[in-house]
């Protein structure tokens, strides 16, 4: 494959994972997530959540088959549990409310702030980043061997840099919505982010042959 089909094949690759990732379109639901906790707090966040999404679909890019036959998991199984733990946290943000985790008790400070992180891991880092549809795009660019592993991987890895970027930015964001707009924006993420867990559902579904 000649330099100018690599180029092809990577610029596809950032073209796909953007268009999956979407981390403007992500960047609300991220304030939404961490409204209250401090700048410390949202940057720890921002860093774990685009770690844990980069680490998850390198893996599965190298192994992701071999560990899906492992334990017999399938696609449409993958992607009918990520709908109903997005949909879930989607209904709890319409209600202008967060996950439970995100409420952490005020007994001891240092389980509080680990209580806060853990917004990374679920929803942010799994499944928002690296759900279902990412997972399937980069074990398909995997597909052909080492050399577009590498490029897949590489290409993941600058959209999560660019996602870090964008939640680092949140801040100003924030300012500039207020309160009262930043409670809108949590509805209204809530409400996109419920449609993405319902699709991912019916995708599902639909895969499996319903």
């Amino acid at each position: 494959m000649d330099t100018t089909t690599w180029l092809g094949f990577a610029g596809l690759c950032l073209a796909g994972y953007f268009a999956i990732m979407n981390p403007i379109a992500n960047t609300p639901i991220f304030i939404s997530l961490t409204s209250g906790d401090d700048k410390s707090i949202q940057k720890a966040i921002a860093k774990r959540s685009t770690l844990l999404a980069f680490l998850i679909i390198a893996v599965c890019s190298v192994v992701g088959n071999l560990i899906f036959q492992l334990f017999g998991i399938t696609l449409p199984t993958l992607q009918v549990a990520g709908g109903l733990i997005v949909f879930t946290i989607g209904y709890k943000m319409l209600q202008g409310s967060g996950a439970e985790s995100h409420t952490p008790s005020d007994e001891d400070i240092d389980s509080s702030r680990e209580a806060k992180l853990s917004v990374a891991i679920s929803p942010l880092g799994i499944p928002l980043l690296a759900g279902p549809g990412t997972i399937a795009t980069a074990m398909n660019f995997a597909a052909d061997g080492w050399l577009h592993i590498a490029v897949s991987v590489a290409s993941f890895g600058l959209i999560c840099i660019v996602t870090y970027l964008c939640f680092n930015s949140a801040e100003r964001l924030a300012k500039f919505l207020g309160q009262n707009g930043l409670n809108v924006t949590t509805r209204l993420m809530g409400l996109i982010v419920a449609a993405i867990g319902v699709n991912m559902f019916l995708t599902g579904l639909k895969n499996f042959g319903w």
